[in-house]
C-alpha cells in the first residue's frame, strides 16, 4: 500500500474556471467606468471655464438687486447642467447653473452663441429660491 502525499494544486488551478472570467467582467466595468467618467469630467471642465459662465457670474456680482437678495460674492454651487456646442467656429451655450450667495440661493440661466470670439448673450437670468425671477439683459436693451 502507498501512503504517499499528493502536493495540494496552485489556487490558480483550482480556482481558473471562475476565476478568469469574473477578473474579466471586472476589468471591462473598470475600463468602462473610467472612459465614462474621464469624458463626464472633461465636459464639466469644459462649461466650467466657460466665457458665458465667467460673463455671468461677473455680470450678477456686479448686478446691485441682485447683490442685495443673495449676497455678495455670488458662485457657482453645484453641477452645471446644459449643453455647450462647438461646430466649426460657431458656438452655442445653453447651461443652467445653481448659484450662492451668503443670505439665498438660486438657479442662473445662461443662453449665448458665438462666431469666432466674439459672444453674443440671449439670456442671462436668475432665478433666487423664493421664484423671484430677475433678468440681467433687460437693462441692456433700454
Amino acid at each position: 500500500m502507498n501512503n504517499e502525499l499528493l502536493p495540494e494544486k496552485s489556487w490558480w488551478k483550482r480556482n481558473w474556471t471562475w476565476a478568469l472570467p469574473v477578473g474579466g467582467c471586472f476589468t471591462v466595468l473598470i475600463i468602462i467606468g473610467v472612459v465614462v467618467s474621464t469624458i463626464f469630467f472633461s465636459v464639466t471642465s469644459m462649461l466650467d471655464d466657460s466665457v458665458p459662465l465667467e460673463y455671468a457670474l461677473n455680470k450678477i456680482n456686479e448686478d446691485p438687486e441682485i447683490v442685495g437678495q443673495m449676497g455678495f460674492p455670488i458662485e457657482k454651487n453645484g453641477m452645471i447642467q446644459g449643453e455647450f456646442n462647438w461646430v466649426n467656429d460657431e458656438k452655442v451655450a445653453d447651461m443652467k447653473v445653481p448659484i450662492k450667495g451668503p443670505e439665498d440661493s438660486g438657479t442662473l440661466y445662461i443662453k449665448a452663441s458665438a462666431k469666432g470670439e466674439t459672444w453674443t448673450y440671449h439670456e442671462i437670468r436668475v432665478v433666487v429660491k423664493d421664484n423671484e425671477e430677475l433678468d440681467l439683459l433687460e437693462d441692456d436693451w433700454d
